[in-house]
Order: structure tokens, then sequence, then C-alpha cells
């Protein structure tokens, strides 16, 4: 396996983890700006979202994964909390994070929500090909045992396993591909933003019977619970925009 730390200097330690979550915001913006074309977003619009978009995205991802999923172990160790860099993230955290900036950033500029929904959604989900990336350098979010030729061994843990952080970065490819030929052709606003959160949803909802987390009810885990009237209001939204662009 890879090393998580490139390297360390005295107590700083440089983590493969960061550098390639910086990488996916370098590339992102560039990808968002070349799609904001098509919505007249502006460079400069696309690059002051940003301001708003980041911080407001790595904050609720963080939150949501240390008190929604191990509050308990966080309680225990506050001051890594902060230790981002060593990974712990919560992509629907980041999710409702981008929402929120999303909603404020429109209602201040006076630009449609779906305009920056629908453009910001791709390169989202071209970022988390990089994060699953990162989450197996760092040996995080493995599956469960199996017997399969291309388990993994990760350090200090039992069993070979699905290398589930790989399975889920090949997904969001052939995800971020879809949402990239849908938006070259004419659909309702919104569209793009609601077919990505559909998609990921039932994908997310499956891998997880492969991941290693708790089940908490009814065989679920806590993310299929979280997932289940996600994806429902996502497809009563997303009907409603069909119904809005046939009254037009």
């Amino acid at each position: 396996m890879i090393n998580p730390v490139i390297f360390k200097i005295s107590s700083l330690e440089i983590r493969w983890y960061g550098l390639i979550m910086a990488l996916a915001f370098l590339i992102g913006s560039f990808i968002a700006v070349k799609l904001g074309k098509k919505r007249n977003l502006s460079k400069d619009q696309i690059y002051d979202f940003l301001l708003y978009l980041i911080p407001f995205s790595i904050i609720f991802a963080r939150l949501f994964h240390v008190f929604v999923y191990n509050s308990s172990y966080y309680i225990e160790n506050p001051v890594q909390i902060i230790q981002i860099w060593k990974g712990g993230v919560s992509l629907y955290g980041g999710l409702f994070g981008a929402l929120l900036a999303g909603l404020i950033f429109s209602k201040k500029r006076k630009i449609p929500f779906y305009d920056l929904a629908d453009v910001f959604i791709i390169p989202f989900s071209f970022g988390i090909i990089f994060g699953r990336i990162g989450n197996f350098i760092n040996q995080e979010l493995y599956g469960k045992i199996t017997s399969l030729p291309w388990a993994v061994k990760f350090d200090n843990i039992v069993g070979l396993r699905h290398p589930t952080q790989i399975y889920e970065a090949l997904g969001h490819l052939m995800i971020f591909i879809i949402l990239i030929k849908l938006f070259k052709k004419e659909k309702p606003k919104g569209f793009i933003f609601y077919t990505f959160i559909i998609i990921y949803s039932i994908f997310r909802f499956f891998m997880e019977f492969l991941r290693e987390d708790t089940q908490v009810l009814f065989n679920l885990t806590l993310t299929q619970l979280f997932i289940i009237p996600i994806l429902i209001i996502s497809i009563i939204l997303l009907k409603s925009l069909k119904k809005e662009k046939l009254l037009n």
C-alpha cells in the first residue's frame, strides 16, 4: 500500500489526501468556468462563488462525519476534529454545505440557483473520484472481507477486503461522463442537479452493502437511511421540473 504521508517536517505531515483534494478543487474550478459559459455565468462569478463553496462544503463535510458518524470517537479525541487532512469527510455533509453556499450566493448576487447547481454538481461529481482515491491511500472506507482476485489487504485490517473506494471512483467517473453528456442537451434548469442526486443515491445505496459499515435499522446502515428520503424528494422535484417545462 502507498504511504498516506508524502513527507513529514517535524510534527507537520504532508499527506496524499490533502494534495489530491487540492488538485480536485483546482481542476473542478476549471471545469466550472467552462460549463458556466453555457449558463451565462462569468469567470468572476464562478471564482467568487468558490470563495463560498469551498469553505462551506469542507466544513459541513467534516462536521457531518464527526457528529453524525463518529461522535463518540471525536468526543474522546476532540483535537482530531480539525485534523481533516487525515481523512474523514461526509459527501452528503459536503453537498449540504454546497447547497447552503449556493442558496446564499444566488440570493446575494441575484443569480438563478439552478444555474449554479447544474454547473457545479458536475465538477463536484468529478471531485469525488479524487476523494475516493484519497480514501484508498488513507486505507479508510474499505469494504467487507472477500475472496475475489482483486481483493486488497489493508494495513492492520483483518482479511482481504473489497476495494470499495476504487469501485466508487470508477462509478463516479461514469456518473461524471453521463452528466457531461446531459449538460450538452437542452434540459430544464435543475435537471442535471437532481439527476446527479438520484443516480448517486441509488449507486451509494447498493455500495453500502459492500462497505464495512454498521447496520442500524432493518439491516440498513445510517447512510442508507439518509438516502431513502433524499432519493424520494429528489425524484419528486425532478418530476416537478418536467411538468413545469411542459406547462411553459
